[in-house]
């Protein structure tokens, strides 16, 4: 059995000193899911969050990757890539995977719109990243993934 997740985390040079990043790669498994909010939860703890900032980050952060494991990767095999940077008080998560893309972000991003057909998946990941976030960004080409970039100010 392969190595199912890596981390990695450091400080980006020149421009960037201030910002801390975090990398980690997960296979695409929904019990994958928890560890990546975790991971990325303890990361944004340097930021000094609430208990309702964490919380709101990690959802966010479960909402993507299991957009990326159900609708990316249709339940089969692949990467799930997570980046978290801080900087000041910004976080920022993307989520990206190489998956199956979006062909109409705009519908996707529609609350109640799935493409989940067994009728088991509510079709609210996006909105409940936009609720919960305070900016999120979908990048998107068919047959070549999808990434979700979401950001938070964190102790305003």
């Amino acid at each position: 059995m392969g190595q199912d997740r890596e981390m990695r985390t450091g400080k980006c040079g020149g421009a960037d000193s201030m910002a801390e990043t975090m990398r980690l790669e997960i296979e695409s498994h929904s019990r994958n899911e928890e560890f990546a909010r975790v991971v990325v939860a303890v990361f944004a703890s340097r930021l000094d969050p609430t208990l309702e900032e964490i919380d709101d980050v990690k959802t966010a952060v479960s909402e993507a990757v299991t957009n990326a494991v159900i609708h990316g990767y249709r339940c089969g095999p692949g990467t799930i890539y997570i980046e978290a940077s801080v900087r000041g008080k910004e976080l920022t998560v993307s989520v990206r995977d190489e998956g199956v893309g979006i062909p109409d972000i705009a519908k996707a991003r529609e609350p109640m719109y799935t493409t989940d057909c067994t009728g088991e998946r509510s079709g609210m990941g996006f909105a409940f990243m936009e609720a919960l976030m305070d900016q999120v960004q979908v990048r998107s080409l068919v047959g070549e993934g999808t990434e979700v970039t979401m950001k938070k100010l964190i102790g305003r």
